[in-house]
């Protein structure tokens, strides 16, 4: 599986994260360990508490844990993991919070440490930290027969899942893959030896040349800027040989404004008319994944009930075993109170681990549900990106008028993404008006 992880603070934002049910279909907090607090918030609040002991700033070890999305993979297979890694990092015994994320049919975890170390009162030092969860990793995909990600064999095709946070939120800016944009510079580069056939090979893509603040840049049609030296994993001097200094070439701001005379009255019909016509493909099916997902949560909590309701009437049925007075003390003389203590020590664990085996056999069975929704939903998208990729390609050949802005034609995430904080406050019962997202007060 894919680990991530970094030393980090900001407590409330992790527990934001962590409980927010509105981005994820279903969140299940599996364990708060070593906590005197047993909700997520407070434990967090706790390890926040013991920080300001020490000079520690990032005091969490924050870890997301994510499977192939074809896999089943339980939670002890999850739990195993995680004992590997604190071996690995020196966290072994430290207090630890674990949630079950489920989106789009697949299911990942999240794990977050406190790092102080009480009887010290200092931070765990965590040295080479991704080198060592890296290799974790891929023990994890070989022992387990798993298709090994892409990543692990070519250092040039990353797995989407390892994106760095920049990398993924300007993709979803303008709703591409950030796979599909590395790609594509790529092949410009490849196909061009020269200055203007890579000049041409970019401008037939819709990207331009210009001029960054520190080297050569590609600016697409919406004003996004790549750096050439990472998206080519090319040295400044690399590029400097084949396409010139980069003071030869435009600046950023003006090949904005360039891009902006391009678009405006063309692409903004084109892109209207697209934007609706996705909008009426999708709604369909994000109504029944609306549906799905109320409809997996009510079957989780009616099995959870069963199970409430189940065990009482099992623990009295075992409590009817034992006897008192008289009668129970000649029972431990004769063996049959040590036998049926014995009994229902059993009864009592095999109850455990048949409810246990319930509630995974519910997720396994709902996450095959999801993922046959969402086949069909990735092949809309695939198809709608594919479709908007055609026809950014025909606008890059075009010449358009001034004044183009984009959120004139693609609604930006933004109010989306304040909307998502909202209900995710509310979730934790924080107010509209607390907009800090620094350390709670103790």
């Amino acid at each position: 599986m894919i680990l991530k992880g970094n030393q980090r603070s900001g407590g409330r934002q992790m527990a934001l994260h962590l409980l927010n049910n509105v981005q994820n279909e279903h969140v299940t907090v599996h364990e708060v360990r070593g906590f005197m607090a047993s909700d997520v918030l407070g434990a967090l609040n706790e390890a926040y508490a013991l920080s300001k002991g020490t000079r520690c700033k990032q005091f969490m070890f924050s870890l997301s844990l994510s499977p192939p999305a074809e896999e089943h993979v339980p939670a002890k297979l999850f739990e195993n993991a995680l004992e590997r890694i604190e071996k690995k990092l020196g966290l072994e015994g430290q207090p630890r919070i674990v949630v079950f994320h489920e989106k789009e049919g697949r299911r990942h975890a999240h794990a977050v440490w406190s790092r102080i170390d009480t009887e010290e009162m200092k931070a765990i030092n965590i040295s080479h930290f991704k080198l060592k969860l890296n290799e974790i990793a891929k023990s994890l995909y070989l022992e387990n027969g798993w298709k090994l990600p892409e990543g692990f064999r070519d250092k040039n095709k990353k797995n989407p899942l390892t994106y760095s946070r920049a990398e993924w939120q300007q993709a979803m800016r303008i709703g591409r893959k950030a796979d599909d944009i590395k790609r594509e510079l790529l092949e410009c580069w490849a196909v061009s030896d020269t200055k203007e056939s890579f000049k041409h090979a970019l401008e037939e893509q819709g990207y331009s040349l210009a001029q960054g603040r520190r080297g050569l840049v590609a600016v697409d049609v919406h004003g996004e800027v790549y750096s050439l030296t990472r998206q080519l994993s090319k040295k400044k001097s690399e590029l400097e040989i084949r396409l010139g200094k980069p003071n030869n070439f435009p600046t950023v701001d003006d090949v904005k404004t360039s891009m902006n005379r391009k678009l405006r009255k063309l692409f903004k019909s084109f892109a209207d008319d697209l934007n609706l016509q996705h909008e009426k493909e999708t709604a369909p099916l994000m109504q029944q994944k609306a549906t799905m997902i109320q409809g997996h949560r009510k079957e989780r909590a009616a099995l959870e009930r069963t199970l409430q309701n189940r065990w009482p009437t099992e623990k009295q049925r075992r409590i009817a075993r034992i006897r008192n007075g008289f009668k129970g003390i000649w029972d431990k003389i004769n063996g049959r109170y040590w036998h049926n203590r014995s009994q229902n020590e059993k009864e009592a664990w095999q109850a455990h681990k048949r409810n246990e085996k319930a509630r995974e056999h519910l997720i396994f069975t709902q996450l095959e549900q999801r993922q046959k929704l969402q086949s069909q939903i990735q092949q809309l998208r695939e198809k709608q990106r594919n479709e908007k990729k055609a026809l950014f390609h025909d606008l890059s050949q075009i010449k358009f008028q001034d004044n183009f802005s984009e959120k004139d034609y693609l609604p930006t995430p933004k109010s989306k993404d304040n909307r998502y904080e909202e209900l995710r406050r509310a979730e934790l019962g924080f107010s509209a008006s607390d907009t800090s997202l620094d350390e709670p007060e103790i």
